[in-house]
């Protein structure tokens, strides 16, 4: 126990932005990320989340960059996304895929040089009856362009509105269960963080 904590402490912090695809106040999937947060806070040592915001970026519209300078709060948000070592997805599914909110933050961070790539990831998702899962597929095709870099299992589908309530009024997650599973998916995140850094 004692070495398994010396290594976790001898190999540097992991750096994850997180992004929520849905603007909803109460948002299930806003819940997600304040509890990896806290998970990490918690009990994942050597993980720290950092939850970026998506709702303040315009439209993505090429004509807004001059000299191939994107507008201040673009430019903020590609620097977080560069300076992060991985990505933590949390979406919900609308009309079988990603909210535009989502992908007008993917497009505007893929302007060149693309800040997504060869970065790990991982996708959460609190949505009906499907728990998101084609919205996860879909943002899988999408991260082949990107050249994200998944991590396959464990997957985590929520079905956020079928009983019993995982979730309370203002969104957050409130069932053991699906924190446990939150946890396995965050560690195996933490896990291929560190093996592509060091074959990289």
């Amino acid at each position: 126990m004692e070495a398994a904590a010396a290594s976790s402490a001898a190999k540097p912090v992991i750096r994850v932005a997180a992004i929520c695809g849905s603007l909803r106040k109460a948002s299930f999937n806003g819940g997600l990320i304040r509890c990896a947060i806290e998970l990490c806070n918690e009990s994942i040592p050597g993980m720290k989340i950092e939850h970026v915001d998506v709702e303040s970026l315009p439209f993505c519209n090429p004509d807004l960059e001059i000299d191939g300078k994107c507008p201040p709060p673009i430019e903020a948000f590609r620097q977080k996304i560069l300076e992060a070592d991985s990505i933590l997805f949390a979406s919900p599914e609308y009309n079988y895929s990603i909210p535009a909110p989502l992908k007008n933050a993917i497009d505007w961070a893929s302007r060149p040089p693309n800040v997504w790539a060869a970065k790990p990831a991982a996708i959460v998702s609190a949505a009906g009856g499907s728990g998101g899962n084609r919205a996860q597929y879909h943002l899988r095709q999408v991260g082949v362009f990107l050249d994200l870099h998944f991590i396959n299992k464990p997957e985590l589908f929520i079905q956020a509105f079928q009983p019993p309530t995982k979730f309370d009024g203002y969104g957050n997650l409130i069932d053991p269960e699906t924190k446990e599973r939150l946890k396995c998916v965050l560690l195996s995140l933490q896990a291929f963080t560190h093996r592509l850094s060091q074959s990289s």
